[in-house]
């Protein structure tokens, strides 16, 4: 019995499927299409038959209400339009299209048995306007900011975009459903901001079918810290004594900085230093003023400084080539030394200006300058100590003595004197030479 029911079950969807396939198979000759149309806007069926065999065409309604039979209207409805009728096609206008007139429209083809075709008709209600909305009309650099688009009553739903700049940046969207199938999107944006964000767009942008390029957009108001820079106006080259010197400190911020401050760190500002504005002017600048000078700016959110060392050079000064003269006498040497002057080490000051350091190391001493005088103060010491000994050898003294002849073959002391006055008389004078 389950066998006979299981196999009277499969006959019935047999003998129902037949009708259908044929039914398919027949009405690929009644063919139309759906229709998409912006509310407000003119929709056209087109019901269209290939092979045409004097078959009456007829186009009906969702409420199954003919609309055309042939080329004659039945429905009082002026808003329908016949656009063009033939064997072959019978095709009719909708203008001013609402919200009611979606769903099913059909083509009806009288052949044996009835040949039918479906147009769906779909209404696209567009957005209104975007509305974008800021938690915060002014940020703080390194802060979040949170931005909100929304698009009301569109149909299908929108699609939010957002964008920064030329970046694209990814937002979180909700749909909500509202009445007659009508959506509201709104999407979320939080991103930080920095400094460089001040003034650039940001632009939330709607997508529809219905329309394109429905955008709104806002601009970021970022405050950010100053940016200080110090600027050496003048003297252009190295910082000298006796030279003038003008510093100005530049800073950029939002809000703009209202306080510029001019210190000396460590130390006091010159007694005489005069401040402008943002500029610090220095007079007659000598070694004491060397060290760090320091600008402040501060706005609303916050306070930044720069450094400027100053390290201040000698005056520019003309050092003479020394010059050594030796004079060479039996009795005296003269020597000539270099005249002292007010500055004998030639400088080593770099060829640039560093306005950030402001330092260089003080001036080495040459000593290839002090050992030449050396060498030549020796030297010239060694020839005179040759020169002299030279004299001396030449003008050495000689002394003779001469001894009583005949004292040896005296016999008694008396004798030996006698025989010696006796040699004085008759012998060369004695002879004394002294130096």
């Amino acid at each position: 019995m389950a066998i006979t029911g299981n196999g009277s079950l499969a006959t019935l969807l047999f003998l129902f499927m037949i009708p259908a396939a044929l039914h398919k198979v027949q009405s690929q000759n009644l063919v139309t299409d759906n229709v998409a149309v912006v509310e407000g806007d003119v929709a056209v069926i087109s019901c269209r038959v290939k092979n045409n065999d004097d078959s009456v065409i007829q186009l009906l309604n969702p409420n199954r209400q003919t609309i055309y039979f042939r080329d004659v209207r039945p429905l009082k409805d002026a808003r329908f339009q016949l656009v063009n009728f033939s064997d072959n096609e019978l095709r009719v206008s909708l203008s001013n299209v609402t919200l009611s007139d979606e769903g099913r429209y059909v083509c009806q083809l009288y052949t044996d048995p009835p040949q039918e075709a479906y147009a769906d008709i779909t209404v696209l209600i567009p957005p209104g306007n975007p509305i974008i909305e800021s938690r915060e009309g002014q940020v703080i650099e390194g802060n979040e900011t949170e931005m909100t688009c929304t698009a009301m009553g569109s149909k299908p739903a929108a699609t939010i975009r957002w964008m920064k700049g030329d970046k694209e940046l990814q937002g979180k969207s909700k749909v909500e459903e509202t009445y007659d199938t009508m959506f509201t999107v709104t999407s979320q944006l939080t991103f930080t901001v920095t400094k460089e964000d001040d003034g650039v767009p940001v632009v939330c942008i709607v997508d529809h079918p219905a329309v394109k390029d429905v955008q709104a957009q806002t601009y970021l108001v970022v405050h950010y810290k100053p940016e200080v820079k110090i600027v050496v106006e003048f003297p252009d080259g190295l910082p000298r004594e006796g030279q003038n010197m003008e510093l100005s400190c530049q800073a950029k911020g939002k809000p703009h900085p209202q306080q510029i401050n001019w210190v000396k760190v460590d130390d006091d500002l010159p007694s005489h230093a005069l401040i402008t504005g943002p500029d610090l002017y220095i007079e007659n600048l000598n070694k004491t003023y060397n060290g760090t000078y320091r600008c402040f700016a501060a706005n609303s959110v916050g306070e930044s400084y720069d450094d400027y060392i100053l390290y201040v050079y000698d005056a520019p000064t003309t050092t003479p080539i020394p010059t050594t003269a030796t004079t060479t006498t039996p009795t005296t040497t003269t020597i000539s030394l270099p005249e002292a002057t007010a500055d004998t080490t030639p400088s080593t000051e770099p060829a640039a200006h560093d306005s950030r350091a402001g330092e260089g190391a003080p001036r080495a001493v040459d000593h290839a300058v002090i050992g030449g005088v050396v060498a030549v103060v020796v030297f010239a010491m060694l020839c005179l100590l040759i020169i002299l000994g030279r004299y001396f050898a030449r003008h050495k003294g000689t002394y003779f003595t001469h001894e009583a002849k005949g004292a040896d073959d005296a016999a008694d002391a008396d004798t030996a004197i006698i025989n010696a006055e006796g040699g004085h008389n008759n012998s060369d004078e004695k002879k004394e030479y002294y130096i």
